[in-house]
């Protein structure tokens, strides 16, 4: 989830580590989409990762990708959205400084990124990803709505 002024300029944020991070962010590995029913919450899906559903190519998968909590409250006329990657996230204004145990170069997530060839190997993740939606298959964002005070 990402923030934009209205002279659309993105906002970022101090996060635990990394100084340019989005309003909030959230990963799955789409094999790893099992849910288990008893402990997931209409806003937090609660994945098992307990085993690897593979994916078969022209098949249409539903998933719940879980974001993680936040507490900001965005201003008026700014604008929130939703940008789904088959990466992670970086940061447009370049890269900052790390931590020489973490990482040196941080691009808004931190120590936290998936980009390990032995765990990411192209020949698998290297390949076209489409997102199917419409009137047939429901996409959404839950999203609270704080009351005025």
């Amino acid at each position: 989830m990402r923030a934009f002024s209205p002279d659309m300029k993105e906002v970022t944020f101090q996060g635990a580590l990394d100084s340019h991070t989005p309003i909030a962010q959230g990963w799955l590995r789409v094999s790893h989409r099992k849910l288990n029913a008893a402990l997931s919450l209409p806003y937090r899906p609660y994945h098992t990762h307990d085993e690897q559903q593979k994916l078969k190519p022209g098949e249409i998968y539903e998933v719940d990708v879980e974001v993680w909590p936040t507490c900001v409250v965005v201003p008026k006329n700014y604008r929130i959205a939703l940008t789904v990657r088959g990466k992670d996230y970086e940061y447009p204004g370049g890269a900052g400084a790390g931590l020489e145990t973490l990482g040196k170069v941080w691009t808004g997530v931190g120590p936290f990124r998936h980009d390990d060839p032995r765990d990411r190997p192209a020949a698998v993740f290297g390949g076209d990803v489409t997102l199917h939606t419409g009137p047939k298959r429901r996409a959404f964002v839950l999203l609270p709505v704080i009351p005025e005070r």
